[in-house]
Parts: C-alpha cells; sequence; structure tokens
C-alpha cells in the first residue's frame, strides 16, 4: 500500500507563488509516476502535470510556462512549483501516483487528501 500526504496549501494574491509537495510512504520505492490533479468548485477534477522516475513530464496547457513539477527520488517527494497564480487556479490540489503510469482522466491507483489553494485578492 502506497500513502501520499500533500502540503503547502494556502491563501495567495494573484500574481504570487505556492510550493506544494507530496510524500509517498508505504511501498513506495517502485513508484513510477507521480503527479498533482486539481478540482475547483463546480468543475471536474482536472490534471495538472506529472513526472515520471525517468525524468518525463506532461502538464496542463493551463499551467504551462507557470507551474514547474519537481521529483527527489530518494526521498519519494514530488513537488509542484507554482508562479504567476492566477484567480482560476483555485481548487484542491491532490497528489497521485501509480507503479505503472498516470492515464487521464482517471488517474493513477493512489491519491491523498487533498490541499486547499485559493488565490484571491
Amino acid at each position: 500500500q502506497v500513502q501520499l500526504v500533500e502540503s503547502g496549501g494556502g491563501l495567495v494574491q494573484p500574481g504570487g507563488s505556492l510550493r506544494l509537495s507530496c510524500a509517498a510512504s508505504g511501498q513506495s520505492f517502485s513508484i513510477f509516476a507521480m503527479g498533482w490533479y486539481r478540482q475547483a468548485p463546480g468543475k471536474q477534477r482536472e490534471l495538472v502535470a506529472f513526472m515520471t522516475s525517468i525524468g518525463s513530464t506532461k502538464y496542463a496547457d493551463a499551467v504551462k510556462g507557470r507551474f514547474v513539477i519537481s521529483r527527489d527520488n530518494d526521498k519519494n517527494t514530488v513537488y509542484l512549483q507554482m508562479n504567476s497564480l492566477k484567480l482560476e487556479d483555485t481548487a484542491v490540489y491532490y497528489c497521485n501516483a501509480d507503479f505503472v503510469s498516470i492515464k487521464p482522466p482517471q488517474g493513477g491507483a493512489y491519491w491523498g487528501q487533498g490541499t486547499q489553494v485559493t488565490v484571491s485578492s
């Protein structure tokens, strides 16, 4: 079993930055894909970004050029650096992982409980 714990959410002004972290524990040494989904009020959950253990990445069009995903394989941790935040980035952000792959829209097998990101003036 794999457990995922997110941290780093909060309230930020438009144009500001936040850094999210997700730490995996349990049988986590063989996790291949780790990443982030988000769900805004009244909207479907959507993929934000993910990264594999061999370095490949994928980003949603809405966050390209603003968000950067990174990963520390030794610490079983994935990060999401969010810059130039917009009002529409407000959502609950969920960590997601799988031993094989993350396939939108359903995502991988393991999920964190989520962390709230609110962008507001």
